[in-house]
C-alpha cells in the first residue's frame, strides 16, 4: 500500500471516530470493538494462550491437540493451552463448543451468540475479535464442529518460520452441504504408497483430510483382489486396519469398509457359511465400523439375487458387534441383465437391511437413471474415481498419447477444474462421496473434493490457495495454486502444440530455487515438481523423436536413389539417436532425483526394480520413461521383414508403402482417431462438458504397444451400447468405395453398419495384434454423396462398458 494511501484511510479513521464521539455517525458494532485496519493489518499470534473448556473431551479435545501441534510444525511456535481467560493484553485462541460458550468464550461469549447454522451438524462459528486483546474464538457446534473449525483457522493463518499472523477481519460462519465427505484408503499392495505407511503416517493423512473438512475414511479388509503381503508392510493388514480404525474414531470420523466379494459362489451354503465367519473375524477386531459397502463387481462376480441374501446374513454378522452399522452396496459391473435383476429385487423387496447403494465406475446406469430407478428410501453415495486418468471413470479428455504412454493412469495427476466441474454434476443426487483412491498421487483432489463438499459453490482457486499456504507454505499461497492449474493445462490438447508446458516448468522451477530445505523436503511440494519435469520432459522428448521419424520417412522416400539397404541403415540410425544421443538429459536426471526423493519422504513408488512398486501401471511411471514415443520399433521391426525378401524391387515398394502409409490415394479420406487434429469425420461430442463419463459422446483411448505404428496405440471408442459414428460428406456419388479399418484392442468383436441399414461386415473378431483390414462399402451407401458409418461392440455387457474401438480408417476410392 503506498504511503499516501495509509495517510488518507489514517486521516479518514481519525475523522469517523471524532464525529463517533459527537455522536454525528455510529460505527458498526466491529468497528467499534476493533482498530480500524488497513489492507496491511495483521493479528499477531505469534504468543498465543490456547483457551480451552476444562472438561473438554473426545475429538473436540483431539481438535486442540491438531491446531498446537499443526502451528508449531510450520512456525517452531508452541501454543500453550489453559481453562481462563488471561488477563491483559494476551493474544488467545479459545475453542470449545457452541453450547457452553459462557464457560470458556470469555468478553466474547455474547458476540458467538444467536447464529443461524448453530443447529446444523459438523458447523461453526470462526470469528476475529481485536479487543480488548486479540483473540480468535472457534466455536463447534458438536464435536466435529470443533475439529472443522479447527482446520478452517489452520488453512487460513499465516504461519512462517517463528510467526503466526491472522486477518483481524476473519469471520466465518458455516456448515457442509454434503453429509458424506470421505476418501478410500486401502493399506494393499496394489497401491502406489499406501502399502508402506506407517500407523504415524496414516494418523498424520487422515488428520490432513480431516483439515480440510473430510468427514469418513474408506479402511480395505485384508483379503481383495490383491497379493496377501507386500514388501513394504510394515505391519499385517488386519492390524494396521485396527489402528486406522482407532486413528478415524480418534478424530471422530466415520469409518466405512469396501468389502468385496470375493468367493467365486456364494449359491453355495457352505461358501456363505465361511464368508459369515471371514467377515465376522474382521468386524469384531474393529474399534469402529459405521457402514460397508459391498461392490457388485470390480472385483467380484456374483449374481445379484446371490449377492443379495449374503448381505442379508453379513448385516446380521455386522450388528453383532457394531449393531448401528449400515451395510451399502453398488450394481458395478453388472451387464444389462443383471442391473434389471438387481432393480427388480430392490424395488419390489425393498430390503430393511440395506441402508443405500452406491454410485461409481463401471454401472451401466447414469447417476440420474439410478436415482430415478430406485425407491426414494434408499440414499445414493457417490464413489466418484478420481485416482486414474485413461481407462476410469473420468479420463482425461483427449489426453495425449506421450502423457497416456509414459506417466500412465496412476499419475500424480492435480484435476482441479475438472473434478469442480464433475463434482457439480453428480453432487444434487447424492448424499455424499467416498472416492476411489489407489494413494496419495491424487492427494490435490482429495481436497478439491472435501472443499466442495463442503461448500459446492467454493472458488477452486481458493481452495487451491488454502492447499498451498497450508502444505507447502504462507510464501507460496498463490504461486503454487497457479501452478496446480497450469499442471492440468499441460493435458490440454495435443501435447506439441502445448507451449505453455514449458511456461509451467519454469514457474515450477524459479520456486524450486527459492525453496528452503525444509520446502524441498515437502512430499507435496516435490509431487508438483516431478509432474512439471516429466511432463516437460515428454514435451521435448516428444518434439525430437517426432521430427526423428519424420526425418527416417524422407529417408526412405529416397529409397529409389539410394537403395533399400542404405535407406534403412540411414533411417535406423536416425531413428536411434532418440537413444544414443537424448534430448533435455538435464529434465531426466531431475524426474530420477524428484523419484527417489518422493520414495524416502512419502514412499511413493515410482519404478518396480528401484523401489518395488507392483507394476507400472499402479504408479510406477519412472520405468517408462523412455518409451518410444514414435513409431520407431515398429519402424525396425519391419525393416527386420523387409531385408528378408529376395527382391530390390519389392523391398523398395514396401519401404514406399511404409513412407505413403497414411496416404488415401487420390480422392480419399483419411482419419488418425486417436489424434484429435486427424479425426475429421468423427462425431464427436454430443454429450460435451455434461457428459465427463463420456457416456454418448466417443472418446480417446490407449492401449500402448510400441511394437505397432504409433496411429494403432490410440482410437476413438465409445461405451456400452453408444455406437462409434462417422460422417463424410462430398463423396463421388459415381464411385465405389473400400473401407480400410485397424480395430483397437478393447473388446472381443465388433460390426460395422453404413447409414443405419446396411451391414458393412457383421460382428467379426478382432484381430491381435491389430493389422488393417479392408471391406468394399455398398455402392447404395454412398450414392448420395454422404456417408454415415457406426460401429457396436458387444451389447448389454457390463465393466467398464469398453470394447468398440477403433484407431485408424481409411477410405480409398476404386479407380474404374
Amino acid at each position: 500500500m503506498s504511503q499516501s494511501r495509509r495517510s488518507h484511510l489514517s486521516f479518514v479513521a481519525v475523522v469517523c471516530a471524532i464525529l463517533a464521539m459527537a455522536g454525528l455517525v455510529h460505527l458498526p458494532v466491529w468497528a467499534a470493538d476493533s482498530p480500524v485496519q488497513t489492507e496491511d493489518a495483521v493479528m499477531d499470534l505469534t504468543q498465543v494462550v490456547v483457551v480451552t473448556p476444562p472438561k473438554i473431551t473426545g475429538p473436540a479435545k483431539k481438535a486442540i491437540t491438531v491446531l498446537i501441534e499443526e502451528v508449531e510444525k510450520r512456525s517452531r511456535i508452541r501454543w500453550t493451552e489453559a481453562h481462563e481467560w488471561p488477563a491483559g493484553a494476551q493474544a488467545v485462541v479459545a475453542v470449545g463448543l457452541a453450547a457452553d460458550l459462557k464457560a470458556w468464550a470469555g468478553p466474547h461469549a455474547d458476540a458467538m451468540n444467536g447464529d443461524a447454522t448453530a443447529n446444523q451438524p459438523e458447523g461453526f462459528c470462526l470469528r476475529a475479535f481485536s479487543a480488548p486483546a486479540p483473540a480468535i474464538v472457534v466455536a463447534g457446534n458438536d464435536a466435529r464442529g470443533v475439529l472443522y473449525g479447527v482446520g478452517r483457522l489452520l488453512r487460513e493463518l499465516h504461519m512462517t518460520r517463528n510467526s503466526v499472523t491472522a486477518a483481524p477481519s476473519l469471520n466465518i460462519t458455516t456448515a457442509p452441504k454434503q453429509a458424506l465427505r470421505g476418501h478410500q484408503l486401502g493399506y494393499r499392495p496394489k497401491t502406489n504408497s499406501y502399502d508402506a505407511w506407517t500407523a504415524a503416517m496414516w494418523d498424520q493423512y487422515i488428520r490432513d483430510l480431516a483439515i480440510f473438512g473430510a468427514n469418513a475414511i474408506e479402511l480395505m479388509p485384508p483379503r481383495t483382489d490383491d497379493d496377501a503381503d507386500s514388501p513394504h508392510f510394515p505391519l499385517p493388514q488386519i492390524e494396521m486396519m485396527k489402528r486406522m480404525s482407532q486413528i478415524c474414531d480418534d478424530y471422530g470420523m466415520d469409518v466405512w469398509i469396501w468389502y468385496p466379494a470375493m468367493d467365486k459362489d456364494y449359491s453355495d451354503p457352505a461358501t456363505v457359511d465361511l464368508a459369515l465367519k471371514e467377515w465376522g473375524a474382521v468386524f469384531e477386531q474393529l474399534p469402529r465400523i459405521d457402514a460397508i459397502f459391498v461392490p457388485g463387481g470390480d472385483p467380484g462376480h456374483t449374481q445379484p439375487k446371490y449377492m443379495m441374501a449374503l448381505l442379508e446374513k453379513e448385516t446380521e454378522v455386522l450388528h453383532r458387534s457394531h449393531p448401528k452399522a449400515q451395510t451399502w452396496m453398488s450394481p458395478q459391473s453388472f451387464d444389462k441383465t443383471w442391473t434389471g435383476e438387481f432393480l427388480d429385487i430392490v424395488t419390489k423387496q425393498q430390503p430393511k437391511w440395506l441402508s443405500g447403494l452406491v454410485f461409481g465406475p463401471q454401472n451401466r446406469l447414469t447417476l440420474a437413471e439410478l436415482r430415478k430407478a430406485l425407491p426414494a428410501q434408499y440414499p445414493i453415495r457417490h464413489y466418484p474415481d478420481i485416482t486414474h486418468s485413461m481407462r476410469c471413470q473420468f479420463p482425461v479428455p483427449d489426453w495425449d498419447l506421450a502423457f497416456a504412454a509414459t506417466e500412465q493412469r496412476e499419475c500424480i495427476n492435480p484435476r482441479p477444474v475438472d473434478f469442480t466441474r464433475i463434482f457439480r454434476l453428480f453432487c444434487k443426487d447424492t448424499i455424499g462421496f467416498l472416492t476411489y483412491s489407489e494413494g496419495c498421487n491424487d492427494d490435490v483432489n482429495k481436497a478439491i473434493w472435501s472443499g466442495l463438499g463442503w461448500d459446492p459453490d467454493a472458488n477452486v482457486v481458493d481452495i487451491l490457495r488454502q492447499y498451498a499456504r497450508y502444505y507447502i507454505g504462507d510464501r507460496y499461497t498463490d504461486d503454487f495454486a497457479q501452478g496446480l492449474l497450469a499442471l492440468e493445462r499441460n493435458w490440454r490438447g495435443p501435447l506439441l502444440a502445448n507451449k505453455s508446458v514449458m511456461t509451467t516448468l519454469t514457474q515450477f522451477q524459479a520456486m524450486e530455487r527459492a525453496a528452503t530445505p525444509q520446502d524441498k523436503l515437502n512430499w507435496r511440494f516435490q509431487q508438483a515438481l516431478y509432474r512439471a519435469y516429466y511432463d516437460a520432459y515428454d514435451y521435448r522428448r516428444l518434439a525430437y523423436e517426432s521430427q526423428l521419424e519424420q526425418e527416417a520417412l524422407d529417408t526412405l522416400r529416397d529409397a529409389n536413389r539410394i537403395g533399400s539397404t542404405l535407406a534403412m541403415q540411414q533411417a535406423e540410425q536416425t531413428l536411434d539417436r532418440a537413444v544414443l544421443d537424448r534430448v533435455a538429459k538435464d529434465l531426466r536426471a531431475r524426474v530420477f532425483e524428484l523419484a527417489e526423493a518422493l520414495y524416502q519422504s512419502v514412499r511413493m513408488q515410482l519404478s518396480v526394480p528401484r523401489y518395488q512398486a507392483i507394476d507400472v501401471g499402479r504408479g510406477a511411471n519412472l520405468d517408462l520413461i523412455d518409451v518410444p514415443l514414435n513409431s520407431r520399433l515398429w519402424l525396425e521391426s519391419r525393416f527386420a521383414e523387409i531385408r528378408q525378401l529376395p527382391s530390390e524391387g519389392d523391398r523398395i515398394q514396401q519401404l514406399h508403402e511404409i513412407a505413403n502409409r497414411t496416404n488415401p490415394g487420390p480422392g480419399g479420406f483419411y482419419d488418425d482417431l486417436g489424434d484429435p487434429a486427424q479425426q475429421t469425420h468423427l462425431v464427436r461430442d454430443p454429450g460435451g462438458a455434461a457428459d465427463p463419463e463420456v457416456r454418448e459422446a466417443s472418446l480417446i483411448g490407449a492401449q500402448y504397444d510400441p511394437r505397432n505404428p504409433r496411429a494403432w496405440l490410440q482410437g476413438a471408442e465409445t461405451r456400452y451400447d453408444a455406437p462409434l459414428r462417422m460422417q463424410y460428406e462430398g463423396l463421388d456419388p459415381t464411385a465405389a468405395y473400400t473401407m480400410r479399418v485397424v480395430y483397437g484392442y478393447e473388446g472381443k468383436q465388433i460390426r460395422c453398419v453404413a447409414n443405419d441399414t446396411m451391414e458393412v461386415h457383421p460382428y467379426i473378431k478382432k484381430e491381435r495384434p491389430p493389422k488393417p483390414l479392408e471391406f468394399d462399402l455398398p455402392r447404395e451407401a454412398t450414392a448420395g454423396g454422404s456417408l454415415n458409418l457406426s460401429w457396436f461392440g458387444d451389447l448389454g455387457v457390463g465393466g467398464s462398458g469398453r470394447g468398440c474401438n477403433v484407431a485408424e480408417i481409411w477410405l480409398i476410392k476404386k479407380t474404374p
